[in-house]
């Protein structure tokens, strides 16, 4: 595993032993080639949870590792957090999406950051299906109709923002983008 995403994962500060032993566990001796790594933290009404997210590159795989903070089993229980690592041939690729939001277009210059910057990779791992009661034109209709509905790949989105994240990160994430398109060409 490379020294730099050793450090970028030390340096987000979100148990950074268990976060590169996994990425270590599922890399083997690949070398990385790109990497992206995004902590985050999300507040409801009664808690504060954390997340990191990071994405590898190597000259084969694309792998995405997600960490989160877990409460236990029980309500009371010991403070726990889950890993997940995602792994994905580049030649499984389908798509790859770089969304950039711009605040105040009409002042953006050549060589800006984005505001937002979102990238989305389909690779087949995930998909959400969404599914609704299915309705005939007729208000006054009781009869069964069955279902309707849609299947929509949900495998990798990350989203960074100017104001959360800082413009380095917005940059890192279009340098990770830039390797992961100039990867699928090869």
């Amino acid at each position: 595993m490379s020294d730099t995403l050793t450090q970028a994962v030390a340096v987000a500060g979100y148990y950074p032993v268990l976060a590169n032993s996994v990425l270590r566990r599922a890399l083997g001796d690949e070398a990385v080639v790109a990497h992206f790594v995004h902590a985050e933290t999300t507040f409801d009404d009664r808690e504060v949870r954390r997340h990191m997210t990071v994405l590898a590159l190597t000259e084969t795989r694309l792998l995405r590792m997600h960490i989160d903070d877990g409460a236990g089993h029980a309500a009371q229980g010991p403070h726990e957090a889950s890993a997940t690592v995602e792994t994905a041939l580049l030649r499984a690729v389908t798509n790859v999406a770089m969304t950039h939001v711009v605040h105040h277009p009409e002042n953006f210059v050549d060589g800006d950051a984005p505001s937002e910057l979102v990238l989305a990779v389909g690779w087949g791992v995930h998909s959400r299906i969404e599914l609704e009661p299915a309705q005939c034109g007729d208000p006054h209709c009781d009869a069964d109709h069955g279902y309707s509905g849609g299947i929509t790949g949900d495998d990798t989105l990350v989203r960074v923002s100017a104001i959360a994240d800082g413009v380095e990160t917005i940059r890192a994430l279009e340098d990770f983008a830039s390797a992961v398109q100039r990867s699928l060409g090869r």
